[in-house]
């Protein structure tokens, strides 16, 4: 065919990679993304996968999945269903084609649908689309295997590297389909297997046959389409996961504080990367350190805190459990610590790849004693950089430790992010103890207006002093039993967090007259903004109060609270936030929506639910 394709102009759309967990699905829909932020499309990316080391090839159970959904304009979820499904192999039709639009172009590879690939995908007949009622001229039915084979002939490479290249091919024509600039993809290729030139090469290859493809024979689709970038801000973007944007905001805390970052940690789903991305920056001054358990990865944090570092350690909830008692030395010791919590669907294993919010009250009371902790929860992938910052700045100038709740979602999904001027970002100062002090130091000095105790690195002459897990006198810091000195380093630790400044929640939406209050907490942001938006399209009086701060509460929680007349609380949870503002503030009683599926919410599903609220 030499005709060209008709070019459709959308404002949105929504793409899922989908393969055997082996087959480069994650890396495919990561290039994509990375070249739609680079021109300036708002995105939003949702990686799911299997927990499963490695599933057997071709079964339902180790579907690997990423989808993206890219904007003109600003971007709030990874979109509910998708525009384009591409899936390898029967396995990933059969388990994904759910997560697809009625209308969807759906690519596959027909070399991976013969009759012992659709046994294992447990298909009845070899009529596989009819049995799923998937029209066939809204497939785009390609023999992807063969013709990375044949492309890759000359190369020298065995076939298994081959095979592996097939994600490339699927990516090359996704970029055709959606007129994106090939040549970006070279590049990042280029970087990424820059000390493999001849992978890079193949591979640049492959994805080049695939656009091709897509071009010649015009791929059965009666048009391409382009999605221009909207309401352009000058500066650098990249592409960010959470996870990196947690990491960035802990080097940047470190350098605006003046202070060297130390990370402690213990590998464990979903926050690993944290750590391996604080590993690449030595040249930043950042200690990491690999220990044998969470244990030790937090206990080694807090003597990294007593030395003067900037202190953090990554972990999600399993490891949360295991460092509690080494986060309540901290407390006591009123050391400055940055925990930071990547939530995983529970309880015990549970669901290691999956997003859940059911940490919350073990952040806020998981612990023995009375042992108040601030808790900040992220929003987005993006907003982890800005949430790590100001957990940073609050534990340094409060002397408190302070835990940072993101979850998979965010933390392994990614947006457009543009990079902050340094110089830009709030002031951090510690809170040290002043010279004058010399001599007459005393551990729990504080300041009379925040309670934060001043704070006396080691090592710095007329300043000694010992710190511990026993209660302290107030006054000398030495050991003390007494029961009513006891009870009044209990309230001063309380009051001192409670004494934290934090910006008011802001009301989105319909804020003075809304027939219904939108509450949530932490990554479910986008989508409870997006189904906002939704029903107040369809002519709804909807308002949205979103909170990253959880202790302490903004100042203004119970008169948001309390203004309107219906209140729902929504949560990838049953129902842990409500329960603690319900604590929190007489007289509120809210609905409530809770689902714990290890998925992101369903904005059709909200809209559908708080629409019956505002009828009932």
């Amino acid at each position: 065919m030499t005709e060209e394709l008709e070019v459709k102009e959308l404002d949105n759309v929504v793409v899922r990679f989908s393969g055997d967990s082996g087959d480069g699905m994650q890396l495919a829909g990561n290039i994509f993304s990375t070249v739609s932020a680079t021109i300036g499309n708002g995105i939003s990316t949702f990686p799911d996968y299997p927990a499963d080391i490695r599933a057997p090839q071709g079964s339902l159970t180790g579907v690997s999945g990423f989808q993206v959904h890219i904007g003109g304009g600003k971007v709030y979820t990874p979109g509910d269903k998708c525009d384009v499904l591409v899936a390898m192999n029967a396995a990933a039709l059969k388990t994904q084609y759910k997560f697809a639009k009625p209308q969807a172009t759906i690519i596959i590879d027909t070399d991976s649908f013969g009759q012992k690939d659709l046994e294992k995908a447990q298909f009845k007949t070899e009529d596989y689309l009819a049995e799923m009622n998937i029209d066939a001229d809204r497939v785009v039915a390609c023999p992807i295997t063969k013709m990375v084979k044949d492309c890759l002939a000359d190369s020298g490479m065995d076939n298994k590297s081959v095979l592996k290249c097939r994600n490339m091919f699927a990516l090359g024509l996704v970029c055709w389909l959606f007129n994106r600039d090939i040549s970006l993809v070279e590049n990042f290729l280029r970087d990424k297997f820059a000390k493999k030139p001849v992978i890079a090469e193949n591979n640049i290859k492959v994805v080049n046959a695939g656009f091709d493809y897509g071009h010649n024979v015009h791929a059965s689709v009666p048009a391409t389409y382009r999605i221009e970038s909207k309401d352009k801000v000058k500066g650098r973007y990249m592409d960010i996961t959470g996870n990196k944007a947690t990491a960035y905001g802990l080097i940047a805390a470190a350098e605006k504080a003046g202070m060297r970052l130390f990370l402690g940690s213990y590998p464990i789903t979903p926050a690993t990367d944290i750590l391996h991305e604080l590993a690449k920056h030595k040249s930043c001054g950042v200690i990491t350190v690999q220990c044998e358990d969470e244990i030790s990865g937090c206990a080694s944090a807090v003597g990294a805190s007593f030395a003067g570092a900037l202190a953090a350690t990554s972990t999600s909830g399993p490891g949360v459990c295991l460092k509690s008692e080494a986060m309540n030395l901290a407390i006591i010791d009123e050391l400055p610590l940055v925990i930071i919590d990547v939530q995983r669907g529970g309880p015990s294993t549970g669901l290691p790849t999956k997003s859940e919010q059911t940490d919350l009250l073990q952040a806020l009371y998981g612990r023995n004693g009375e042992s108040p902790m601030p808790v900040i929860a992220a929003t987005s992938p993006t907003n982890c950089f800005d949430a790590v910052y100001s957990a940073a700045k609050i534990a340094v100038e409060h002397t408190t430790p302070v835990i940072l709740l993101t979850d998979a979602f965010v933390a392994n999904g990614s947006a457009a992010w543009k990079l902050p001027e340094i110089n830009e970002l709030p002031e951090i100062k510690p809170h040290y103890a002043t010279p004058d002090m010399k001599d007459g130091y005393t551990p729990y000095k504080r300041d009379a207006e925040t309670l934060a105790r001043y704070w006396a690195v080691p090592g710095q002459e007329g300043f000694g002093h010992i710190l511990g897990g026993l209660e302290k006198d107030g006054d000398t810091g030495a050991i003390s039993t007494d029961p009513e000195n006891h009870d009044k380093m209990c309230r001063i630790r309380a009051e001192k967090v409670a004494r934290i400044p934090v910006p008011d929640v802001e009301v989105h939406g319909d804020k003075d007259d809304a027939e219904l209050l939108i509450v949530g907490f932490g990554g479910t942001y986008g989508h409870l903004y997006s189904a906002m938006e939704e029903m107040r399209k369809a002519g709804n009086k909807v308002a949205l109060a979103h909170f990253s701060y959880i202790n302490p509460l903004p100042k203004n929680t119970a008169a948001v609270l309390t203004k309107y007349k219906k209140v729902v609380v929504a949560e990838q949870n049953l129902g842990q936030f409500a329960g603690y503002l319900r604590m929190k503030i007489d007289g509120f009683v809210p609905y409530q929506f809770n689902q714990v599926k290890g998925q992101p919410f369903v904005v059709e599903e909200l809209v559908e639910e708080f629409t019956k609220i505002i009828k009932s």
